[in-house]
């Protein structure tokens, strides 16, 4: 995202409110903007085709569809996208962009079956045992889909750098969704929630063929070769259980709660439990700044040390190599200890807004009681988030792995012994796991400090190393001196 901190520099150097306005607007743009204009196009769509007049089961079932449709359509997703991801920088680095394609159509194949067959066994089950229609299930099957194609494309976007981009899709698909639920209940007097639902999945289908126009567009040639993309999984299976247990440890807890005595059931299907999901909504949105400020404030200031320690380790003396390892980690800790500060000031900012003001519009009662914990929960993750990025940066999988895990096991053991409390200490689970894992992340930057220099360079290998028959054991052959002057 190298390019991503030269433009916020050139938009911040100008030192003036328009300007800090201008790069506040773009940092939410390449960072959490998706997010929103997601969320912003649902509630307008309710609000304008009246969804709070459905009954109280359509409602519930509408909103559970949603739920699901995201939260399985990431987990779906995670498991791949980090090899993936991986495999295509490689393949840009090395130049090697005819790769590019292969590795998009298997990591399309590898996603979509799978999760097909996750979504196929639960519609079925929705339709024959819960009783819904076919042409609901069928909907929410095509969006669930839809939204498996649309995080799988959006990782090639933002690899090419274009999130600016990836925000218009969302957008335009958004847009074009809202235009089509007016269409559907007021032109073709559909009921609002399949009105609702269907205007969505083509509004997720228009997003994912923008997405696959453009990947298409930026790589033209194909060379076919699909079996090293295979090869990624097995070598770099690291990011596989870093990334998939990440996405977990993300939810662990609300799965948790949905095995409770306040859970309910709809359909006999969707298992929910609705102040506790919703208490982790409003606390995920009083800390989602932090993911605008680090990725602003690390391409804006670490990059540039980063990339100062890199050439002085290419062509750099013993000395200048030092200096700028110290001023990179100096750098690192700045910036950590800046988005510790800042995000605080901001939450408590947003959680006393919300104390204050929620309860008037109907969050009250257990929501509330459980929101603080929960909040303060998230404001560690996002920091564990931070220092996570970091150890990818130098390539710490190790590290990576056990933070995940501690994040992970942790969150989910205290969350279950979190049942047995009361209502305002429900998050702790989440708090314990998030601290465990930003203290294990933390202890891991440290070891990289000490330890870099033999990262750096004792990695390499004198040979080359390939898969062939074992070379001969023979060394020296001695030479035979009567033949030597038979010869003469």
């Amino acid at each position: 995202m190298a390019g991503v901190g030269v433009r916020l520099n050139r938009i911040f150097e100008k030192k003036s409110i328009a300007a800090d306005i201008a790069g506040f607007t773009y940092s939410i743009i390449i960072t959490i903007a998706p997010t929103l204009v997601v969320i912003l196009g649902i509630l307008l769509m309710g609000w304008v085709l009246g969804f709070d007049k459905l009954s109280y089961l359509e409602r519930e079932l509408f909103s559970c569809t949603v739920l699901y449709v995201f939260i399985f359509s990431l987990l779906v997703v995670s498991v791949f996208n980090a090899v993936l991801s991986k495999y295509v920088q490689d393949d840009i680095y090395e130049e090697r962009y005819q790769d590019i394609l292969p590795c998009y159509y298997m990591g399309l194949i590898l996603n979509l079956v799978p999760g097909s067959i996750l979504g196929a066994v639960f519609c079925l089950w929705e339709h024959f045992v819960g009783g819904v229609g076919v042409f609901y299930v069928f909907l929410e099957f095509c969006a669930y889909i839809c939204m498996i194609l649309v995080f799988y494309s959006m990782i090639y976007l933002s690899i090419c750098k274009d999130y600016e981009k990836i925000s218009l899709f969302f957008f335009l698909g958004m847009a074009a969704a809202f235009v089509i639920s007016l269409v559907l209940r007021f032109l073709c007097r559909w009921d609002i929630s399949k009105s609702m639902l269907t205007a969505l999945t083509a509004g997720f289908f228009l997003i994912a063929v923008m997405e696959f126009a453009a990947v298409k567009r930026y790589f033209l040639k194909n060379s076919n070769r699909y079996k090293p993309v295979l090869g990624y999984f097995v070598r770099w299976w690291h990011l596989i259980v870093t990334n998939f247990f990440y996405v977990c440890g993300l939810y662990v807890h609300n799965f948790v709660f949905w095995t409770g005595d306040s859970r309910r059931v709809l359909v006999k299907s969707f298992v929910f439990n609705q102040p506790y999901d919703m208490a982790t909504c409003l606390a995920l949105f009083t800390n989602l700044s932090a993911t605008v400020i680090f990725i602003t404030h690390m391409e804006m200031h670490f990059f540039e040390k980063y990339k100062a320690y890199s050439e002085a380790v290419i062509g750099g003396k013993k000395a200048d190599i030092e200096n700028a390892k110290k001023r990179m980690f100096r750098q690192l800790g700045n910036e950590l200890m800046n988005l510790v500060r800042v995000q605080f000031i901001i939450s408590v900012v947003v959680y006393l807004l919300c104390v204050v003001f929620l309860p008037q519009f109907g969050f009250a009662g257990t929501v509330m009681r459980i929101y603080p914990c929960l909040a303060a929960g998230y404001f560690i993750l996002f920091l564990m988030y931070a220092a996570l990025l970091l150890l990818y940066y130098f390539s710490d999988l190790k590290g990576a792995i056990m933070t995940v895990l501690g994040f992970f096991f942790l969150t989910l053991f205290g969350s279950i012994y979190a049942m047995r409390l009361t209502e305002i200490w429900y998050g702790i689970g989440l708090v314990a796991g998030s601290f465990a894992g930003w203290t294990i992340a933390y202890m891991r930057l440290r070891w990289v400090e000490r330890n870099l220099d033999t990262h750096i360079f004792c990695q390499g290998f004198i040979l080359k190393q390939e898969n062939s028959p074992k070379p001969s054991g023979l060394v020296y052959r001695k030479r035979d001196e009567s033949r030597k002057e038979a010869v003469e």
